[in-house]
C-alpha cells in the first residue's frame, strides 16, 4: 500500500483547505448548487438566489480564481459553470446528503 509523505500530506491539506474555504459560504454554496444542475448567466444566478448582482460578481470571481467556476460568452451574455471535478463530486454529494428528500 502506498502511503502520502508528511510534505505530499501538508501540500494535499493546504489545497483541500482552499477549497473549503471557497465553498464555505451560503452565497457560494448557493451558486455551486445552482451551477451543478445547469450553466446560468449572473441574471438568472440572482433570481434564483436573490443575491445581489455585485455580490454575486464578486462571489463567482472568488470561484473562477480558485478554479471551481469557468465562463464562457455566449452573444452579449457571461455564463457560468462549474470548471472543477472536485467541486462537482463535493455538491452532489452535499446536496444528497442536506437536500434531497428525507425517508422515514
Amino acid at each position: 500500500m502506498k502511503t502520502v509523505d508528511s510534505i505530499e500530506l501538508a501540500d494535499i491539506a493546504l489545497d483541500v483547505s482552499k477549497f473549503l474555504k471557497a465553498i464555505a459560504n451560503p452565497d457560494r454554496l448557493q451558486i455551486l448548487c445552482l451551477l451543478v444542475q445547469q450553466e446560468m448567466n449572473v441574471t438568472a444566478l440572482e433570481h434564483a438566489t436573490g443575491i445581489s448582482q455585485p455580490r454575486l460578481s464578486q462571489h463567482l470571481a472568488r470561484l473562477r480564481k480558485e478554479g471551481l467556476v469557468k465562463d464562457r460568452r455566449q452573444a452579449k451574455e457571461k455564463l457560468y459553470s462549474l470548471s472543477s471535478v472536485e467541486a462537482q463530486e463535493v455538491i452532489t454529494l452535499l446536496h444528497g446528503l442536506f437536500c434531497a428528500p428525507k425517508t422515514s
